[in-house]
């Protein structure tokens, strides 16, 4: 099944609320630390698998990038891309990655933010980012931590008062699907194990450059919620490298 959750309306208001959407890379928790891990885009042609509202688009084509293809299966998200995002540089494609048919050898960058554990494949699309690339390539992303998608609720537990216990993580090595909840509402999401993350980029022709667990900066630290998320990780991000 391809999510796409996101062109549901009651869904997508909610998600245009959130402060990533209001005021973009710099109202994520994670951008400090994936820019940090992100390639030089001068003169380099970049993919965005599951673009959203093009921020990581934008950041590429305002730092060189020769040439930017966002894509999302989402039609309301590229619309919306197209009306945030748009520069000369830049082309959006509505399409679920695992259905996009690119040309060999076609990029030199590829990039996905907090989108693959809407995949159930990933190594089917790790074996296509691989030939999209050209040797020596980068691949940078983020998902959802397997923390985080493992029991597959993504809500805390609470006492009787509503205060927080902890953060329930069981049936780490059972993988697949999970019924989440994000925004109120019931989402499929796939959960995968660290070691299947990093592995299936090791059998598919991938070095690993670094890997980060992202707390939250400490400039959004007394936001309401954000030093509860000190207490287990949400997100990891990843950058490879396609061996020459």
């Amino acid at each position: 099944m391809k999510e796409n959750t996101y062109d549901n309306e009651l869904f997508f208001k909610k998600y245009s609320e959130m402060l990533r959407s209001r005021e973009g890379l710099d109202g994520a928790g994670e951008w400090s630390e994936l820019k940090k891990l992100l390639p030089d885009f001068k003169d380099r042609s970049v993919l965005d698998l599951g673009c959203g509202y093009g921020w990581h688009c934008g950041y590429a084509a305002a730092n060189g990038a020769s040439r930017v293809l966002g894509t999302d299966i989402s039609a309301k998200m590229i619309e919306t891309a197209k009306e945030k995002n748009n520069r000369p540089k830049i082309t959006y494609r509505q399409s679920a990655m695992e259905d996009l048919d690119l040309e060999d050898g076609s990029f030199d960058i590829v990039l996905s933010s907090l989108a693959f554990h809407y995949v159930e494949n990933f190594e089917a699309v790790v074996k296509k980012i691989h030939r999209w690339l050209t040797p020596g390539g980068y691949f940078t992303f983020s998902v959802e931590h397997p923390v985080f998608t493992a029991y597959g609720s993504q809500d805390w537990y609470y006492d009787e008062e509503g205060n927080i216990l902890h953060f329930p993580v069981d049936n780490y090595y059972y993988e697949g699907q999970r019924d989440a909840v994000f925004l109120g509402e019931h989402v499929t999401k796939y959960h995968r194990t660290l070691t299947t993350y990093l592995q299936t980029l090791f059998a598919n022709g991938f070095t690993l450059l670094d890997l980060v667990e992202p707390m939250p900066p400490q400039e959004m630290i007394d936001l309401p919620g954000m030093k509860d998320e000190m207490r287990r990780p949400m997100m990891l991000l990843i950058a490879a490298q396609k061996k020459d």
